[in-house]
């Protein structure tokens, strides 16, 4: 289905597979926690970091749901995502030296949610060849 919008863009679901919607659905949730996490740390230099992490997730769903460019969508998403689970191991594990029990139920969603949206991204980079 295409949908067009007032002022040009149009939507094109009509090409997006299972797959797309599934990597759709888990970078709107980790860019949902990263937005939240944002306005709860807005004070603080990591809160703009969460905001531009989330709107990073957002932007790239939108280029999908636009059909700009896909395959370089898919490309660039995975070291995005990993810089992600890379940052967030160093700053909690390393740098503030949390253990298993010490870390929150939001981390384990989005950390879950972060390592299977990977393993969509190159799913769709090795499907759309």
């Amino acid at each position: 289905m295409v949908t067009t919008t007032a002022d040009g863009f149009a939507f094109d679901t009509s090409t997006l597979s299972g797959l797309h919607w599934a990597a759709i659905a888990l970078a709107a949730l980790s860019g949902a926690i990263h937005l939240r996490l944002g306005v709860q740390f807005l004070a603080e230099p990591m809160g703009i970091a969460f905001l531009l992490a989330g709107l990073g997730f957002f932007g790239a769903i939108a280029l999908v749901l636009l059909d700009y460019r896909r395959r370089l969508v898919y490309l660039l998403g995975i070291p995005y995502t990993a810089v992600q689970i890379a940052l967030w191991y160093q700053v909690n594990v390393v740098d503030l030296g949390k253990t298993v029990g010490e870390l929150g139920v939001v981390d384990y969603v989005d950390k879950v949610a972060q390592v299977l949206l990977l393993a969509l991204l190159v799913a769709l980079l090795l499907r759309d060849r």
